[in-house]
């Protein structure tokens, strides 16, 4: 599988920026849920990470399986599985954290698998058809159909994944969720200090 593009970028060369924007173009990061594959476009993706332990959100959706702390950031991650109205399953070594960026919001997506990095030309994504009264939730998220070779990949709009209500949840519990880290931290420094004193 490709580089999954844990990318540091300079705001001030323009030209670099232009580069990553074209070599990411057309690229999609697919992941196996249920017995479908899904497509998310690259530049939306900051890293994948394997599955770790999530800190439970109170009165929130099912599929808001509540926070992580990821190198010091905190971040809400949601199940795509349970998302998608699906029978939800045990979690294994092959689950994975697709850490998302969209508008500015940052959230993690659990999957059962990353399958691979694809790349899907323009001729060959097609409008999402309407699916009638079928009642797959999932085709709600889905935006359009790539294919590739003899393969169909489902493309997501990752922004259609929480409504405004998850956000306005999220947002509090990151706020709470990062006092207690500072509160933690300085803990720590003040239990330093007093052992230096000592």
């Amino acid at each position: 599988m490709e580089d999954n593009r844990d990318l540091i970028l300079d705001p001030d060369v323009e030209s670099e920026e232009s580069a990553v924007a074209s070599t990411q173009e057309g690229k999609y990061v697919t992941f196996k849920t249920g017995k479908e594959y899904y497509a998310i476009k690259i530049q939306y993706v900051n890293e994948i990470i394997v599955y770790q332990d999530v800190t439970a959100i109170p009165e929130s959706e099912d599929y808001i399986k509540g926070l992580i702390n990821l190198r010091g950031k905190i971040i809400p991650v949601i199940d795509v599985r349970v998302r998608f109205k699906q029978e939800e399953i045990p979690y294994t070594d092959r689950t994975c954290i697709i850490i998302i960026d969209v508008n500015s919001t940052v959230v993690g997506l659990i999957v059962e698998k990353i399958a691979e990095v694809v790349e899907i030309d323009a001729a060959n994504i097609i409008p999402s058809p309407s699916f009638g009264k079928a009642d797959k939730s999932q085709n709600r998220y889905v935006y359009a159909i790539g294919k590739v070779g003899e393969d169909v990949k489902l493309l997501l709009d990752p922004d259609k994944l929480l409504n405004e209500a998850d956000k306005a949840l999220i947002g509090q519990a990151e706020v709470i969720q990062g006092d207690q880290v500072k509160e933690s931290h300085a803990g720590s420094e003040d239990d330093k200090m007093e052992g230096i004193m000592i």
